[in-house]
C-alpha cells in the first residue's frame, strides 16, 4: 500500500557541550569512545540518548499515552485484568497468561517473564486487558482448554497492532517470532561524537568514615572515575512519512516531530549525573526537512577541530560549511531550514549561520515554524 503523503524527513543537528562526565560507560566504566578522522572521540551511544528522550518524554506527556519496554509484560497485565475485575491475583495471573500465549511471545528464563524486552504502550495493553473485563469471572472458572478456546476469539494481536503510543511509532518495535507486531521505526538516532579529539582523564576520590575514631588515619574509602569533556556533535533524522503510517493521523503526527525534537534537544543521559552535575543544553540546534534522503554532516568534523578556545563556535562554523558544501555539490536544497543559537548575534558565526538555516530564532518559535511547515506539507498531500 502506498504511503499515504510524500517522503519528508526532518534532520536534526545538535551542538552541545558538555563539562567533565561519563555520559555513557564502555564494559571497563569509562566514557564510550570512537576513533573518527585519525583522532579518538568521545561517543555517546544512540541507544542511550534514545532511552533519555524517552525518559524526557515522560517529564512532559501522561503516562497512559506512552509506552514501556519491559520482559514483566504478564505481570503488568495481571495487574490490569485484577483491577478492572476484581480476581485475585491468582485467577488475574491465569487470563493474562492466556491472553499473552495467544500471541505466541517466547517465555522467559524467569518465572512470569518473556524471552526478550516488549515494547508496548500502556492503552495497548489496557485494551488487551478490556477483552476479558466483562467476561473474567466466567473466564476464570473454565480449564485450561476451554479458557484457551475461548481466547482464540478474542482480538489480542489486534490490540498490539493498532493504535500505537508516539514513542513506539516514532522507535519501532521489533518482535523477532512475531513479525506481526513489528513497527518500522520513524526515527534514526546517530551516536553522538565529539567535534574534537579527547582524552581521558582519571577523578581519584576519597571518601571520609563520619564515625572514624580519631586514633585511626586514612580514607574509608578511595576510588577513581573515568571522566572526559567534550563538544558533542548530535544527529538524529524523523521521517514523517513512516510516522504518519504509523500513527494514522496527520497531527498526531506533526504533534510526535514536536515532541522528539523537544526531547531529543533537551535530554541528557544520566550517567554518573550526582558526581558530575554535567547536565547542560545545546549550542545550537539546526532543522532540515529533505524530501531526497536524510544527510548526517559528521563529515563536518572528519578534521577534527583544533583551536585553543572557542571549539563550539568553530563547530558551528563548521557544520554550517558543510551543510552548504552538500547542498552545492549534490543540488539537494532542503524544503525548510531553521536555527537556533547561543552565539553572538553579529559576527562571521552568526553572519555564516543565517546565510545557511535562516535567521536564528528561539527554540519555541523555531518548533513553531517546523509544526507549520510539515503541517502544510500532510495537508498539500491530502488535496
Amino acid at each position: 500500500m502506498a504511503l499515504p503523503v510524500p517522503r519528508a524527513y526532518i534532520d536534526v543537528h545538535i551542538l552541545q557541550t558538555v563539562p567533565p562526565a561519563n555520559l555513557n560507560r564502555d564494559d571497563q566504566g569509562n566514557p564510550k569512545e570512537a576513533y573518527f578522522g585519525g583522532v579518538r572521540r568521545s561517543r555517546v551511544s544512540s541507544q542511550a540518548w534514545k532511552r533519555a528522550t524517552r525518559t524526557h518524554f515522560a517529564e512532559r506527556i501522561p503516562q497512559q499515552d506512552l509506552a514501556t519496554r519491559t520482559r514483566r509484560v504478564a505481570a503488568a497485565l495481571t495487574e490490569q485484568i485484577a483491577r478492572a475485575t476484581g480476581l485475585d491475583d491468582g485467577a488475574a495471573a491465569r487470563l493474562a497468561n492466556a491472553l499473552l500465549a495467544r500471541l505466541g511471545i517466547s517465555a522467559g528464563k524467569k518465572d512470569g517473564d518473556i524471552a526478550y524486552l516488549f515494547f508496548y504502550g500502556r492503552r495497548q495493553l489496557a485494551a488487551v486487558a478490556a477483552l476479558v473485563r466483562d467476561r473474567a469471572a466466567e473466564l476464570a472458572a473454565l480449564d485450561e482448554d476451554a479458557l484457551a478456546e475461548e481466547i482464540k476469539a478474542m482480538p489480542v494481536r489486534e490490540q498490539f497492532s493498532t493504535g500505537h503510543p508516539m514513542d513506539v511509532a516514532l522507535f519501532g518495535r521489533m518482535v523477532a517470532d512475531i513479525p506481526a507486531l513489528n513497527v518500522d521505526a520513524a526515527t534514526q538516532v546517530a551516536h553522538a561524537l565529539s567535534t574534537h579529539a579527547v582524552e581521558l582523564e582519571f577523578d581519584y576520590f576519597t571518601a571520609v568514615d563520619d564515625e572514624q575514631a580519631d586514633e585511626e588515619t586514612g580514607a574509608g574509602m578511595i576510588g577513581s572515575i573515568g571522566f572526559n569533556s567534550a563538544t558533542l556533535y548530535r544527529y538524529a533524522t524523523v521521517g514523517l512519512h513512516q510516522l504518519r503510517h504509523n500513527l494514522a493521523d496527520d497531527e498526531a503526527a506533526v504533534a510526535a516531530v514536536g515532541e522528539f525534537v523537544t526531547s531529543f534537544a533537551r535530554s541528557m543521559p544520566t550517567g554518573y549525573g550526582n558526581s558530575f552535575a554535567h547536565r547542560t543544553l545545546p549550542s545550537l540546534v539546526a532543522l532540515a526537512v529533505r524530501s531526497d534522503q536524510p544527510v548526517n554532516l559528521v563529515s563536518a568534523f572528519e578534521e577534527p577541530v583544533n583551536v585553543p578556545s572557542g571549539i563550539a563556535e568553530e563547530s558551528a562554523r563548521g557544520l554550517a560549511r558543510e551543510h552548504g558544501r552538500a547542498a552545492r555539490c549534490w543540488g539537494d536544497q532542503p524544503a525548510f531550514t531553521g536555527v537556533c543559537h547561543t552565539f553572538a548575534e553579529t559576527g562571521d558565526t552568526a553572519g555564516l549561520l543565517t546565510a545557511t538555516f535562516g535567521e536564528p530564532l528561539a527554540f519555541p518559535q523555531l518548533l513553531e515554524g517546523l509544526r507549520a511547515h510539515l503541517t502544510d506539507t500532510l495537508q498539500q498531500a491530502a488535496r
